[in-house]
């Protein structure tokens, strides 16, 4: 029985709240971002148009070009690192071992950690007065690790403090993905003389280039746009800015300088770089994917 006969404006009335709460929360700030981006704002916030001079100054500033190449490899650790330890992760939890389930749902805790939380929590343990493991490699290795001077130190600590919170939802994907891969296919190869290690590399992980491809991008916007809480806890873009990455430099210039529309520009890249890097990798990724039938 048909309930709502000839109410041909439901289905519109229905995504109605959905499209209502899109355009007010990211189009109509997206909208300003962009109005913003031409113009100067005074201390009294009077408006100025400048034109393209936002985007000029932004592209010739050695400041922004610094934290422009950091942010790229930072994104590169990040996604490179972990998505090869949540591979290697995920392949053991699939094995045949005692308690692999409870792995399999113990690893997801670190995603289910807020960024923020899990800085604080680094960021203690690396201490260099009261962390355990700066005191550990302090005493194997006689060095001592001072996130507090060390851009390097900070630098490497935000980036393993990242792949880590990401860690359970990779491997998460890569054990639905492994589970998915038809068992016959790898006896086929078996059969045809393959080792374990020419097994993985010519069936397994072609069949997870779909889950690779979505990971990747996922991994890619996490880099450029959620790390800014755990940036913020641990280093605040230090020390020597060598933690002050795109999304981080917004903020600084934004609310920090007083800068906004000079920040508005650099959101609005940001936003386009973002686009235009995930719709490349889905591209290449997605060509290249194996589905199975």
């Amino acid at each position: 029985m048909n309930r709502f006969p000839n109410h041909r404006f439901l289905p519109y009335g229905l995504v109605l709240p959905s499209v209502a709460v899109i355009f007010i929360f990211l189009i109509i700030p997206f909208g300003q971002a962009i109005y913003l981006s031409f113009h100067r704002v005074s201390p009294f916030g009077a408006l100025r148009n400048v034109g393209w001079r936002n985007y000029v100054e932004m592209f010739a500033s050695s400041e922004y070009l610094f934290s422009f190449r950091n942010t790229m490899i930072f994104s590169v650790l990040v996604i490179g690192v972990g998505l090869t330890i949540a591979l290697c992760i995920a392949l053991l939890t699939t094995q045949k071992i005692r308690g692999a389930a409870f792995y399999q749902i113990a690893f997801i805790w670190t995603y289910a950690m807020s960024p923020i939380i899990a800085g604080v929590m680094w960021s203690l343990i690396f201490d260099p007065s009261i962390g355990i493991m700066a005191r550990l490699i302090s005493s194997a290795t006689g060095f001592s690790i001072n996130y507090f001077t060390d851009p390097v130190a900070a630098f490497l600590l935000v980036t393993a403090a990242s792949v880590w919170v990401m860690l359970g939802y990779n491997i998460c994907f890569f054990v639905a993905g492994l589970q998915n891969v038809p068992h016959e296919l790898k006896e086929a190869a078996w059969i045809d003389g393959a080792t374990t290690w020419q097994t993985f590399w010519v069936v397994t992980f072609p069949m997870l280039s779909p889950t690779t491809a979505f990971l990747v991008f996922v991994n890619t916007v996490y880099a450029f746009f959620q790390s800014f809480g755990m940036i913020d806890v641990v280093t605040q873009g230090g020390p020597n800015r060598a933690t002050e990455f795109l999304i981080y430099k917004i903020y600084r210039d934004g609310f920090g300088r007083m800068q906004e529309g000079q920040a508005a520009a650099q959101s609005v890249f940001l936003f386009v770089l973002i686009a235009v890097v995930g719709a490349v990798q889905i591209y290449t990724s997605t060509r290249k994917a194996v589905y199975h039938r």
